[in-house]
Formats: structure tokens, C-alpha cells, sequence
């Protein structure tokens, strides 16, 4: 898919992506086939694979081809099936235009290009619509670290609440948990790489003759956000440990606690079974089966120990 869009009074409208597109400040392709990889080939501009997006040598990631920038992260999106996983965006950004080149779907992209009006550095140039786009996407990482936030107060909610939990509810609790983990993975994998990427952006920006001289400005504002959410992001992986500590060690308490109670069931039988077990032994010689109220007094006997079994765990303290 290839959607390209042109600057404006209001910010970027979108173009026909074929008779236009030597006019778009931004082409975003999307899965691209070889037909719209030609397409935009022919502006000039190198569309790289999908394996060579997830190439992890950072001359593969960050590198500079005479004027252009070729720039690769990964960002949390989703497939097709809308499955949710870390996948590669390359960002090629030149004198005239930016490229997207993405093979599942961050939201910022499909929501930047109605939001454009409203980000800090404008879309002016590309370099411009490349920072607004950048700093959407850093807000689409706050926005998820957010919601981590919200699920992991639920849960804490739910473990923590002095109405105890079910061990099935603790179950699920946990799994959420086991997202949250996954999701804050993600989001620290697509701060890093961002934040490695407009490093690399500033000292390319710091050499160009022509610069804008507020895009350093801007560059060193997002770099800043990017490390709060770093530490917003070390804060939540510190209540997902303690979640998924507290959940496991609930899970074991009420776990124990039915091993106890059938401990104490087994406990009661003992004595009662140890009595039967004597006079059911088979020998030919045993006194007590010759008495008429002998198998009253093995009843009573069988009773009282278990009884007394109860009352000695109760004095204890174990029931």
C-alpha cells in the first residue's frame, strides 16, 4: 500500500500516489509491492527489503547515502491478523521528501497525517513532517506505557484487594501481567532505537551547510521526552516484577492452603485407620475379638482418636 501526502495550510493532504508523487513530502509504503517500489524508486529514492530492514549492524541501520538519510527502528504494531509485535521502520528522508517503509502497522502512521497541523515543528520540509511523525510516535509510546499503567493497577487491585482471589482469577491476572511485560519490552526496544537514531540525526543535522537551525531545538526535545519515558518505563518493569511476584506467591498461599486442609483430613484418618488396621489383622490368636461389645469399643476407640487428633491440630493452631 503507498499513501502519499503534500504539504498544506492545514498541515498534509493526501495526493493521488501516482500522478502526484514527485509533488508528496511524505510516501508511506506499506508492505510495498514491487510495482510501488518501483514507483518510488523512480524519485530517486532506494527501497530497501524487508530483510535488509532487519538487518541489526548499525551501518545497516543508520546510514547516509550522499544526501539521504537512511534511518531503521522498530516499533510495536500489528500484523495483518492484528497480532501485536516489534517489527523494523526505515525512515529515508532526503532534501525533498521523507520515505516510510514499514511492513506491519504503528497507529502513529496512520494517524499523524490528520494530526500533522498540530505538531510542534510544522511540515514545512521533510525534515520537519520526519520530526512531527517522530514525535507522534513518541506519544503513541506514552500512550501505551499509559495503559500498561492502568492494566497493572487493576491487577494490583485484584491481588492486593482484602477480598481474596480465586485461583483461576489470580491466573488470568497473571497473564496480563505477562503482556504488560511483553508491551514494555517493546516500547524500551522502540525508545532505544529512536533515541540512537536522533542522535545520529543531530550530528548528520550539526554538519549539513543548508540546516534549519531550530531542528536541533526540536531533536533535542524529543530526546529529552525519550529518556522520561525511559525512566516512566524502568518505574512500570518494576511493578510488573512486583505483580507477578505478588500473583505467584498468592497463587501458593491458596494452593497451600487446600494441601493443608487435605494434610489435616489425611492427619485425622491416621489414628482411626492405624486401629482398624490391628484388628483386621488375621491371626489366630487375638483376645480381644472374643469380648461381646468389642467392636462398639473399636467404633468408640476409632471416634475418640480422631477427635482427639482435631482437638490437639486446633490447640496448635493449624485449623
Amino acid at each position: 500500500m503507498l499513501n502519499a501526502y503534500r504539504s498544506a495550510e492545514s498541515g498534509l493532504t493526501s495526493i493521488d500516489g501516482v500522478g502526484e508523487l514527485d509533488r508528496a513530502v511524505w510516501i508511506d509504503l506499506f508492505a510495498p509491492d514491487e510495482a510501488e517500489a518501483a514507483r518510488v524508486a523512480g524519485l530517486g529514492v532506494k527501497i530497501p527489503t524487508l530483510e535488509e530492514m532487519e538487518e541489526i549492524e548499525i551501518s545497516n541501520r543508520l546510514h547516509r547515502e550522499g544526501d539521504c538519510q537512511v534511518m531503521t527502528v522498530m516499533l510495536p504494531g500489528a500484523d495483518a491478523g492484528g497480532t501485536r509485535y516489534s517489527g523494523p521502520v526505515t525512515f529515508i528522508l532526503t532534501s525533498e521528501r521523507l520515505v516510510t517503509v514499514r511492513h506491519h502497522a504503528p497507529r502513529p502512521f496512520a494517524t499523524f497525517a490528520g494530526r500533522a497541523d498540530r505538531a510542534s515543528a510544522g511540515t514545512g520540509s521533510p525534515v520537519r513532517v520526519f520530526l512531527g511523525l517522530v514525535e507522534e510516535i513518541i506519544a503513541r509510546q506514552a500512550d501505551l506505557l499509559e495503559g500498561s499503567g492502568r492494566v497493572l493497577d487493576r491487577v494490583a487491585a485484584e491481588v492486593f484487594g482484602e477480598e481474596a482471589s480465586e485461583v483461576e482469577a489470580l491466573r488470568l491476572a497473571l497473564r496480563d501481567i505477562g503482556r504488560q511485560g511483553e508491551l514494555t519490552a517493546m516500547v524500551r526496544l522502540a525508545l532505544f532505537t529512536m533515541e540512537r537514531m536522533l542522535s545520529t540525526f543531530l550530528v548528520w543535522n550539526n554538519t549539513m551547510k543548508h540546516r534549519d537551525p531550530v531542528i536541533a531545538t526540536f531533536t533535542k526535545a524529543q530526546l529529552r521526552d525519550i529518556n522520561a519515558l525511559e525512566v516512566h518505563l524502568d518505574f512500570l518493569n518494576s511493578r510488573v516484577g512486583l505483580a507477578t511476584d505478588a500473583t505467584l506467591g498468592m497463587i501458593n498461599l491458596d494452593e497451600n492452603a487446600v494441601v493443608r486442609t487435605l494434610s489435616v483430613v489425611a492427619a485425622l484418618f491416621l489414628p482411626p485407620t492405624l486401629i482398624a488396621s490391628i484388628y483386621g489383622m488375621n491371626f489366630a490368636h487375638m483376645p480381644e475379638l472374643d469380648e461381646p461389645y468389642a467392636y462398639f469399643i473399636a467404633l468408640a476407640a476409632m471416634v475418640a482418636s480422631a477427635i482427639a487428633t482435631w482437638v490437639w491440630f486446633k490447640a496448635k493452631g493449624w485449623l
